[in-house]
């Protein structure tokens, strides 16, 4: 039995939070409700009292010896913080760490599992600051259950409804139920995000990785167990809690990052976009401007995934490789082609040329491509597609004895 946090806020979907909270104590959990303000607006505190039988925490500010540190004591001993409804203002404060009531300060101090089941008007949803922050809070490891489509309490017809209870009673089972397969005692290295290459100390050359694919991949990976190293280039995202995270910002420095990192990992996941060039002779000023047109003189960087092949070639077994592919034209064949050249394990092809997967957005299709055949990842989350990716990592490793 898990103690669980439940946190109600302010949205006609609160009513709901009632049956998540029989139906968590249903699969055997304990359960704990925090009530912002308004949440009671919609619900009464009563009820919630009634079903878990503890009082319901309302506010931060309850007299009484050291009760204004009761949010540090809850954090301690929940195994789970899960948020149904959750609104776009808590979102908003939980992304941008403001801490002005009982939920968003529990949400900083423990150090439990986070799941938010957003619930919101359709436009609200779409927003572009609503997205940003739950792409920050995904980036942190904060998982979500989707909200659900259809009549909204508005009267609109659309996606931002609660999910089903029962969604989101599933949903925190698979959270505190650890995968069957382990990554307990293994060292695994992940690359995320673009590399910057100088061109002056103004202007670079660079794309459009955001790095949201590696850090979903650093995620899982810890939280299947495994000592994860995340090497990072230039991202705006905050970076997951993982044990190391070292960040770099050039083709070559993120080689010589590897390169340390690898010789103690049982895995590589190469998932940054590194760039294939960089300028041969960076200026230590800026560049003037001029009428005419400039010349750019490129050379190669180094292959970073090339040089951990070639390593590997000379008969370890250690680490497994795992490459990326971006693509957006005949992307299998040329993974295979990359798989082969590179003499890597698994290479992760994706088509970046359709708007909604690869660079730059929370959504992903791959292709998982290994020496027995292709896997086909449908168009999900990117922390379900690094789910899949983890899952045939672990295959690969249980069947090599590298773990």
């Amino acid at each position: 039995m898990s103690l669980i946090a439940l946190g109600v806020t302010g949205g006609i979907g609160a009513y709901k939070a009632v049956e998540v909270c029989r139906g968590l104590q249903q699969r055997g959990h304990d359960v704990v409700a925090v009530m912002t303000r308004s949440a009671a607006r919609f619900v009464g505190p009563v009820t919630f009292e009634a079903i878990t039988r503890r009082p319901v925490i309302t506010s931060q500010w309850r007299p009484g010896a050291n009760a204004d540190i009761e949010h540090i004591a809850i954090a301690d001993s929940i195994a789970l913080l899960v948020v149904a409804p959750c609104t776009a203002n808590v979102i908003g404060k939980m992304a941008c760490g403001i801490a002005d009531d009982f939920l968003t300060s529990l949400y900083l101090a423990t150090k439990a599992p986070v799941l938010l089941a957003p619930a919101m008007n359709s436009n609200m949803l779409a927003h572009e600051a609503v997205q940003r922050n739950l792409q920050a809070l995904s980036a942190r490891g904060v998982r979500f259950v989707d909200p659900g489509e259809g009549y909204l309490a508005c009267g609109w017809i659309g996606k931002g409804r609660l999910a089903e209870p029962a969604q989101i009673v599933d949903a925190v089972d698979r959270v505190l139920t650890p995968p069957a397969s382990s990554l307990v005692g293994t060292r695994i290295v992940v690359t995320a995000g673009p590399t910057y290459e100088d061109i002056d100390p103004v202007r670079f050359v660079g794309n459009r990785s955001s790095g949201r694919m590696g850090f979903a991949l650093a995620v899982e990976a810890r939280r299947r167990g495994a000592r994860v190293t995340l090497i990072a280039g230039p991202t705006r995202l905050d970076a997951p809690a993982v044990d190391d995270v070292i960040r770099v910002r050039s083709a070559g420095d993120m080689r010589d990052a590897v390169m340390r990192a690898a010789a103690a990992a049982d895995a590589v996941i190469m998932a940054a976009a590194v760039a294939d060039y960089t300028p041969e002779s960076p200026a230590g000023t800026k560049l003037a401007k001029g009428d005419g047109p400039m010349t750019l003189t490129l050379k190669r960087t180094p292959d970073i995934l090339a040089d951990l092949g070639a390593l590997r070639a000379k008969g370890s077994v250690r680490p497994l490789l795992v490459g990326f592919a971006a693509e957006t034209d005949d992307v299998v064949r040329k993974a295979r082609e990359k798989r082969a050249r590179k003499r890597v394990d698994l290479i992760v092809a994706n088509d970046v040329s359709q708007p909604d997967r690869g660079f730059d957005v929370d959504s992903n299709a791959v292709t998982i491509v290994d020496e027995d055949g292709e896997q086909v990842v449908p168009l999900q989350k990117k922390e379900q597609v690094a789910a899949a990716i983890l899952d045939r990592v672990e295959q690969l490793m249980r069947s090599r004895t590298v773990v």
